[in-house]
């Protein structure tokens, strides 16, 4: 029997791109989100199928959720929101409506998959997380609070469970090519903007986030927890301000500002 996983926020981007490579992998996948998508008519190679619309902030709904599937042995929490404005523009309904779903949703998740962890003495929690935890930009400050609180969270998880057999880890990725993302993109400018920023020269993709999942969900990283799997192509690696000077420029074999495309 193969081992059952789940996966919230599976509706999107990130989480069906997950959800479609721990199947791959054979796991016995679950998704849970708030939307229902095309993602349910995608092939399904045995095990439960497609998107369970589960209201991810209900903690009953949740709870009966988790009671219903049984013993888990991979949680990974991808359901999340990247919106904002700057603080003193942040009202406390927004405010609280990003961290809902980045943090709180999570929460939610994790509680209730751990007692049947803690029962088989074994199980592997995954949040995405994000760069945007350590490493800003403007006008997220709701998202950077809750993105930073999640890391945290999950480092807690692995240090309070880690002797009933859990591991905790949050994978987090810098700017990843979903719809979302697209949508923030200002034109192809700003899409070679966002290459240069990154040393591999290319945006991720959800396929890279699931890659990194599908290794720390399995037993090839038995000692992986309390910790966080950085996916930004180096960007924060890079000192942004050298971007924009031409000696840096050279060396990194970008054209001068200005310069046509």
């Amino acid at each position: 029997m193969s081992e059952r996983a789940v996966v919230t926020g599976a509706a999107g981007g990130i989480g069906s791109a997950v959800a479609q490579r721990l199947r791959a992998d054979g796991w016995d996948v679950t998704g849970l989100d708030r939307a229902v998508t095309p993602f349910r008519q995608l092939p399904k190679p045995g095990g439960r199928a497609g998107v369970e619309p589960v209201d991810l902030l209900d903690e009953p709904a949740v709870a009966a959720t988790f009671a219903a599937l049984g013993p888990v042995t991979a949680l990974v929490t991808c359901a999340g929101l990247t919106a904002g404005a700057p603080a003193h523009e942040t009202t406390l309904g927004d405010w609280h409506t990003v961290l809902d779903a980045n943090l709180t949703a999570a929460f939610l998740a994790v509680k209730h998959a751990l007692p049947g962890m803690m029962a088989a003495g074994r199980g592997v929690v995954v949040t995405i997380g994000s760069i945007h935890s350590g490493s800003f930009g403007p006008g997220l400050p709701a998202y950077a609070a809750a993105k930073a609180g999640l890391t945290a969270f999950t480092r807690q998880v692995a240090v309070d469970y880690g002797r009933h057999g859990i591991r905790a880890v949050t994978v987090a990725p810098g700017w990843i090519r979903t719809p979302a993302t697209e949508e923030r993109l200002d034109g192809d400018a700003d899409r070679e903007r966002q290459r240069e920023s990154h040393p591999l020269r290319r945006l991720g993709a959800p396929a890279d986030v699931a890659a990194a999942v599908a290794f720390a969900v399995s037993d090839g990283a038995a000692m992986l927890t309390g910790t966080e799997i950085v996916l930004d192509g180096g960007a924060t690696a890079v000192q942004a301000a050298a971007l924009l000077r031409a000696g840096p420029r050279a060396r990194l074999g970008l054209r001068p500002l200005g310069e046509p495309q």
